[in-house]
């Protein structure tokens, strides 16, 4: 029995039985990949804010002690 090479007219399927993809799902890149680079842009983007809060905090910290040596 000869196989089809197109996914999308697969042999001894029937019209209908299989949904037509298109080529990012065939390369199993769906819907389903962006909400998961969209939520992995959003835990970098958090995690980025949370780095650089916490690198001012420590300037501010360390800022405040070096002036505070100096005037003493």
């Amino acid at each position: 029995m000869p196989d089809s090479k197109n996914i999308n007219n697969p042999v001894g399927q029937g019209g209908g039985q299989r949904k037509r993809q298109s080529r990012a799902e065939r390369q199993e890149n769906g819907p389903h990949r962006n909400r998961d680079r969209q939520s992995a842009a959003d835990r970098k983007a958090e995690l980025i804010r949370k780095l650089l809060e916490k690198a001012r905090a420590d300037e501010a910290a360390s800022g405040q002690a070096g002036d505070g040596a100096a005037e003493g």
